[in-house]
């Protein structure tokens, strides 16, 4: 998707790089997939679902509704194949409540009995780099069982992946 908009930069990166690093995850056993490491949530299929998760959180806040279930919550586990279903579903509905607004107008959100006031615009920038912090582990995970070459994943990457002639 060819654009020069940096909202639709950030959503379309975001979802594209969390669909690479799902599909990636594909190719692996589901031991590999559910595989312990020292960072992060502990393990690809677990760092993938809390991204999503609390992407949901944020959908919530953004449409300043009571926060609903996240898929990360009650001990779910998730295929890869089921997560890539459920990424784009979220991103599909976060990019929606991300341009519904304007980006200047406040949000609030109540975290144990304290209550936040965000921009909009924060909100969308932290969801996108909170899933490239996660992503970035995902990587390291994917690298240190042995994947080669690793998915694609950065702006440039995503970039070079569109046709920007259209």
């Amino acid at each position: 998707m060819p654009t020069s908009n940096l909202l639709d930069i950030q959503l379309e990166h975001d979802q594209w790089a969390t669909r690479q690093i799902i599909l990636a995850c594909e190719k692996l056993s589901p031991d590999q997939f559910a595989q312990k490491f020292d960072i992060g949530p502990g393990s690809l299929q677990a760092t993938v679902t809390h991204m999503l998760g609390a992407m949901q959180t944020w959908i919530d806040t953004l449409n300043q509704r009571t926060l609903g279930p996240r898929v990360d919550q009650a001990g779910s586990t998730y295929s890869a194949a089921q997560l890539l279903k459920l990424s784009d579903e979220i991103h599909g509905e976060f990019k929606t409540v991300a341009r519904k607004h304007p980006l200047d107008q406040i949000v609030k959100r109540s975290r144990e009995g304290k209550e936040y006031s965000f921009l909009r615009a924060a909100v969308i920038t932290h969801v996108t780099t909170h899933g490239m912090h996660h992503r970035a582990q995902c990587l390291n995970m994917l690298r240190r069982l042995g994947m080669n070459p690793l998915p694609m994943s950065s702006v440039a990457e995503w970039s070079r992946s569109v046709d920007i002639r259209q």
